[in-house]
């Protein structure tokens, strides 16, 4: 392949003077109106903001692309990998200008294949060894000599330079797919070890004339969404030095919180049968897709359907494990209905920000997968962290939740510093298939209650159904308040099960007044993982034993007139593998207990409850 002429804009403009009108936001977000510029030559800031002073027509724009040597060889070829990035950038930092870098890494530039996905149908323990074969991927040029345009019409103009960069194992980058392994985090420090000159980058994959980043400050910022957003959580998980500010959207910070829960095989929302392997094979689209095979069957072979086990194979693909190099200042973004990378991730990976001292924010939101900050919000953190311009972003509030009414709400952390723990207790249903309830005391009753498990049974059906032998619910009296949650509800349950291997499958439901109940959170675990995900402990048929469940985290406000329910169901028809119905599980409401992080604590539902009279 020949390599691509840089195309520079042959104009060049003098420096004019900034002036814009801008209305301030609460906390300080403050939203500039669009200036006319003279003839914009220098970086510039109003208010705290970058400004858009820099020509926006890319044609005039250098645009660039070039391979990065990085210290791995995942596809065992006896070199390093070489990762393919393209580059846009303003004409003047052609006479000497050096500007930061906005960098998006993804695997999914170059489009994906037609894989499928494992069955799961199947009883828990005894997956199937393979799954339907799918068309054979033929790779298309779709991404060289330009990569990407995202980011670049926002950020190019404000005197940021756009770098993308495709994943090992896809499109013209080398190496192997492996699914968040250490080798995709230290494919994209190579990029910023680039841009701070202790890396090697070439012109063509024939590795024979080097490319310098004499352009730019070193500075860099990664954001993206899903696997776009993973990869800068990996990369900051390396300590890489220049990498000052990272915006994952919708990321996931465990794979194994991905793709499994407390030892149950757990797919993401709207992917059943998804693993590791699955999709890397998706993202595979290098032109030579021989390589990677034995990869791949290695991921294959390591990612364990049978017990659903962590292990040190998933340990590599925890990047919190690494949260000690964590310096990249961070605004964690998440839809708060994301049911495809769940909100675990982001919460997870915000309290081990917090612990480290990291500068960081958080905003959540009401959609589900995807969604960024806003604008102002973005140009305020890249340009604190970029430019080193003191705008005060460090004052500002820290998390920013859009309420279900869709007003943006400003809190001074997260979960709300004054959300507590309240633990209501289970009471059984006073008719056999009822609905018991959730009290703070116990009733003092011994009763026991059964649920069949039917995985064929959405997890929605069995939250509306009044009577079913197919799940457990019990609920609060009528809520007189509006109640808000905000932090990770969990479930402890005593039950037993009269065979060795099942599902559990807890739900967090609020009952309206009128209409449809809503599933708020849910939460999974397989009952031989009841002491650590890590380790199968098998079970006696008919014994009793404790399980404790995390739900999902959450921030939620309950609206007056409604219920708070709990529901237990075995498998969960959208996420668990689904077993041939039939599995009994005997559980006990005097031993079972709800745990939820309410702001203003017991007294604030006790005042809920109240007011309903």
């Amino acid at each position: 392949m020949k390599p691509s002429i840089p195309r520079t804009g042959a104009g060049r403009r003098g420096r004019g003077v900034a002036i814009a009108v801008a209305s301030a936001l609460a906390g300080g977000l403050v939203i500039v109106s669009t200036p006319a510029y003279a003839t914009p030559a220098e970086p510039t800031f109003v208010d705290g903001l970058s400004q858009a002073v820099f020509t926006k027509s890319s044609a005039e724009w250098i645009n660039e692309e070039a391979w990065v040597e990085s210290e791995v060889d995942s596809d065992r070829d006896g070199r390093p990998d070489l990762v393919h990035i393209d580059v846009s950038r303003v004409p003047e930092t052609a006479d000497g200008l050096k500007v930061p870098v906005l960098m998006e890494m993804s695997p999914y530039y170059a489009g994906g294949t037609e894989v499928t996905n494992w069955p799961v149908d199947h009883e828990i323990g005894q997956p199937p060894t393979e799954k339907p074969d799918w068309p054979a991927y033929t790779p298309v040029n779709r991404t060289s000599p330009r990569i990407s345009g995202s980011l670049e019409n926002t950020w190019v103009p404000r005197g940021f330079a756009v770098v993308h960069a495709e994943g090992l194992g896809s499109g013209w980058s080398e190496g192997c797919p492996t699914s968040g392994g250490l080798n995709e985090s230290l494919a994209g420090k190579a990029v910023v070890d680039w841009l701070n000159g202790r890396a090697t980058a070439y012109t063509s994959l024939d590795r024979t004339t080097e490319v310098s980043a004499d352009w730019t400050t070193g500075r860099v910022g990664m954001i993206g969404t899903s696997y776009n957003g993973t990869l800068p959580i990996g990369v900051a998980s390396t300590g890489v030095e220049g990498l000052e500010a990272i915006v994952p959207v919708s990321a996931i910070s465990s794979w194994y919180n991905y793709y499994r829960s407390e030892g149950a095989v757990r797919a993401p929302g709207g992917y059943q049968g998804e693993d590791l392997d699955v999709l890397a094979d998706y993202v595979h689209t290098r032109f030579d897709q021989e390589i990677c095979q034995p990869i791949i069957e290695e991921l294959r072979a390591n990612q364990d359907r049978v017990t659903g086990d962590s292990s040190p194979f998933w340990d590599e693909r925890d990047y919190l494990a690494s949260a000690e190099n964590f310096s990249a200042a961070t605004l964690v973004a998440h839809g708060l209905n994301d049911w495809n990378v769940m909100t675990k991730n982001a919460s997870d990976l915000y309290e081990a920000l917090k612990a480290q001292g990291v500068p960081h924010q958080i905003y959540l939101h009401q959609g589900g997968h995807g969604g960024n900050p806003n604008d102002t919000l973005l140009n305020r953190w890249f340009t604190r962290y970029l430019y080193d311009v003191e705008n005060g972003v460090e004052q500002l509030p820290k998390a920013y939740v859009v309420r279900e009414d869709r007003t943006l709400t400003e809190y001074a952390e997260w979960p709300d510093p004054a959300a507590e723990q309240v633990k209501l207790k289970f009471a059984a249903a006073a008719a056999a298939d009822g609905v018991g309830t959730l009290a703070v005391s116990r009733d003092g009753s011994r009763a026991t209650e059964n649920l069949i498990d039917d995985a064929s049974l959405t997890a929605a059906a069995l939250a509306a159904a009044e009577n079913s032998p197919n799940r457990l619910a019990y609920r609060t009296p009528v809520l007189g308040e509006p109640l808000r949650l905000s932090g990770t509800p969990s479930v402890s349950v005593k039950l037993s099960v009269d065979r060795t291997k099942a599902n559990l499958t807890a739900l967090l439901v609020e009952y309206p007044a009128t209409g449809s109940p809503k599933i708020i959170t849910r939460g999974w675990a397989d009952v031989e993982n009841r002491d650590s995900a890590a380790t199968t402990t098998p079970i006696v048929p008919g014994e009793a034993y404790t399980f404790d469940v995390e739900l999902e985290p959450k921030d939620y406000v309950f609206a007056a007139g409604s219920r708070i329910g709990v529901v237990v169901v075995s498998s969960d028809n959208e996420y668990t593998v689904r077993p041939a119905p039939g599995t009994e599980l005997t559980l006990q409401p005097s031993a079972s207990t709800v745990h939820l992080p309410f702001v203003g604590g017991m007294g604030a539902l006790q005042q809920s409850l109240r007011a309903a009279g």
